[in-house]
């Protein structure tokens, strides 16, 4: 694996990784969200973000484009650098729209239980919005359909510990992988409530 830790990737082996299976799969993903790493830095300075702001739209980037991989949504006809910065970029864009949009209102929260106001980080209001039409008690319904991995990394997350200790404690690789495992993690909660709204 002396591949990945030092050498970056072509875009070929990036999009193979991506595809591939296993240790190939979870290796590649770790290697790509490290080898653009600096764009967080990057939208610190462009876009005036918080490192954390920017580094939680990073992780949505790299997300969306494993998916756009796996789907075979990207074309390759830009490079996967310029593609992911585009999406990066986007994201960015959107992100500094809604904080304008919802400047007055970004603190007007229905009532929820203090297991919620408990989640760190930006991700707190994905799971506000959520639940905004739903009870406590039908979340962690739903967290505990996700599985035992999802279960015990977003309730060590709800509780407060950082990606470094949830990846010992959980066998990740790093906290770039941890952090990246939370996120779909989140997306398939996300996905849960789509399903039960589809289908009242």
């Amino acid at each position: 694996m002396n591949l990945f830790s030092r050498v970056a990737l072509s875009d070929e082996a990036i999009l193979s990784g991506i595809l591939g299976d296993g240790i190939l799969q979870r290796a590649t993903e770790n290697k790509l969200y490290e080898q653009f790493f600096y764009f967080i830095k990057d939208a610190t300075f462009k876009h005036q973000l918080s490192e954390d702001e920017a580094a939680s739209l990073y992780s949505d980037t790299i997300l969306a484009f494993i998916e756009n991989v796996r789907n075979k949504n990207f074309e390759g006809k830009s490079s996967v650098k310029t593609y992911l910065y585009q999406i990066f970029s986007n994201k960015c864009v959107d992100f500094l729209r809604k904080i304008t949009t919802n400047k007055m209102s970004v603190h007007e929260t229905q009532p929820m239980q203090e297991w919620i106001f408990s989640l760190p980080d930006n991700s707190k209001s994905i799971l506000q919005k959520l639940i905004s039409d739903y009870d406590v008690v039908v979340l962690k319904e739903k967290v505990k359909l996700l599985g035992e991995k999802c279960q015990q990394m977003l309730m060590a997350w709800g509780e407060g510990y950082a990606d470094s200790k949830i990846a010992q404690d959980l066998g990740y690789q790093t906290a770039n992988v941890a952090k990246v495992s939370r996120l779909r993690c989140l997306d398939k909660l996300r996905d849960l409530y789509k399903i039960e709204r589809a289908n009242p």
